[in-house]
C-alpha cells in the first residue's frame, strides 16, 4: 500500500474529490459497518475517473481504518455509518504536514523509542544500530551528505524498540522528513566530531541497557532542531 505523508496539492484534491463521492454513495445506500462497497469498476463509471484513481482512494480509506478490502470478497465498511462520515470529514480537512509539524512527530516518537531500545534491544539489534552508526561516521567525516544514514540509525533505534506501531510510523515520517529538510539552516554551524560523539553516545546507553541515559542522549542531540522549530513559531506569531 503506498501511503505518503506528503502528496502533490493536485493529487491530494483530485483523491479527496474522489472519498467525497465514495462518502456519499455509503450514504445514499445507508451502508453500515460490514456491508459491502460497490465495485471499483462501478464507482470508476458513476464518477468517471480511472478505477486506478478509485483504488488510491480507497487505499488511503484503509489506511485510516475506516473501510476494509477482503480478499476476493471486494471492500467493507469497517466501523458504523456515523464514526466514518466523521474521520472522512477529518480525512479529507487534512493539509500536507510542514517541516515542523513533522520535525515534533519525529522528536516526541524518538524519545519513546529509544527507552524501549535501552530496555529491549537484542545483541543482534545493537549490531544493526552500530552499523548504522558506523555509516553514518564514515559519511558526515568525508564531509559527504549524511542524512539518509542519520535517518537509518533512527530507524535501526526505532526496530530495536520491538514496538511495530512506532516502526510504521517512522518509515511514514522518514521520506517526507527527507523532501523537506531545511539542511542550510539546521545544519549550520555543527561540528563532525560533535555530531559524531552524539550519536555514539546514543548507541552507548543503548548498549548500557540505560533507558534514562538515552532519553538523555537523545534529548541533547534534538536540542538544536528543537531551537529551530521553536524559532520559527516565534517568527510567524510576531509577523
Amino acid at each position: 500500500m503506498k501511503i505518503s505523508l506528503i502528496d502533490e496539492n493536485s493529487n491530494r484534491l483530485m483523491q479527496n474529490a474522489i472519498i467525497c463521492n465514495i462518502r456519499d454513495l455509503i450514504n445514499a445506500k445507508k451502508l453500515e459497518r460490514g456491508d459491502k462497497l460497490p465495485s471499483e469498476r462501478i464507482m470508476s463509471e458513476k464518477f468517471d475517473v480511472k478505477r486506478n484513481h478509485i483504488r488510491e482512494a480507497i487505499r488511503k480509506l484503509e489506511f485510516y481504518g475506516v473501510v476494509k478490502s477482503m480478499s476476493q470478497s471486494g471492500t467493507i465498511l469497517a466501523i458504523g455509518l456515523v464514526g466514518f462520515n466523521g474521520m472522512v470529514e477529518e480525512i479529507v480537512s487534512l493539509d500536507a504536514p510542514s517541516f515542523n509539524d513533522l520535525v515534533e512527530t519525529r522528536i516526541s516518537l524518538e524519545l519513546k523509542t529509544v527507552r524501549l531500545a535501552a530496555k529491549r534491544r537484542t545483541a543482534k539489534d545493537l549490531e544493526q544500530i552500530k552499523e548504522a552508526f558506523n555509516a553514518f561516521k564514515a559519511k558526515i567525516s568525508v564531509g559527504d551528505d549524511y542524512l539518509e544514514e542519520d535517518l537509518l540509525f533512527h530507524l535501526a533505534i526505532a526496530k530495536a524498540s520491538k514496538n511495530n506501531s512506532m516502526v510504521s510510523l517512522m518509515l511514514l515520517l522518514i521520506p517526507p522528513i527527507l523532501k523537506t529538510y531545511e539542511r542550510d539552516t539546521v545544519c549550520e554551524g555543527d561540528r563532525v566530531g560533535t555530531e559524531i560523539r552524539k550519536h555514539e553516545d546514543i548507541f552507548l546507553a543503548i548498549e548500557a541497557k540505560d533507558p534514562d541515559g538515552a532519553t538523555q542522549m537523545m534529548n541533547d542531540h534534538f536540542f538544536k532542531l528543537s531551537m529551530h522549530i521553536k524559532n520559527i513559531d516565534l517568527d510567524e506569531e510576531y509577523n
